[in-house]
């Protein structure tokens, strides 16, 4: 079976920035001092800008996020997959802000209240990759140093 053709840099980026707004989950990978890694689900919010994360203050990447900021993100399938490397700023319940988790709660679900405490993250990215089949890997940089290659 022959791949569809490859997209234009384009389409690419508009399908990426639809999957933003459209997908609730992304698998978000950090990794502790020793540089073991951490790999957990994790529902997002994109503004536009960042993408929002919660995810209990005592977690390995809640802990992970605090100290060393780096993330990976990944959304979708082996074959349509966005990648995105980024720097997380974190909140707490105290800090975080309003707009920022009623944005949040809006879309997903409510994280300042209950008995579990939980941190938010904003992640900014820096590097975004899209690619769906191997003939759209040698275009698959969207982002790069955190602007926008198209």
């Amino acid at each position: 079976m022959e791949p569809d053709p490859p997209r234009d840099p384009t389409q690419r980026k508009h399908d990426t920035l639809a999957r933003f707004d459209r997908d609730l989950d992304a698998w978000v990978a950090s990794a502790d001092r020793d540089g073991n890694p951490y790999l957990v689900p994790l529902s997002f919010l994109w503004d536009g800008t960042a993408f929002i994360l919660a995810t209990a203050e005592s977690s390995p990447t809640a802990r992970n996020l605090q100290s060393f900021r780096r993330v990976r993100m990944s959304l979708g399938t082996t074959r349509d997959v966005v990648l995105i490397d980024g720097t997380a700023e974190t909140f707490s319940r105290e800090t975080v802000p309003p707009d920022l988790a009623d944005a949040f709660a809006a879309k997903l679900w409510d994280a300042r209240v209950g008995a579990t405490r939980y941190a938010y993250f904003r992640v900014t990215p820096c590097r975004i990759q899209a690619w769906r089949e191997e003939n759209e890997i040698a275009g698959r940089d969207l982002m790069r140093d955190g602007r926008w290659l198209v």
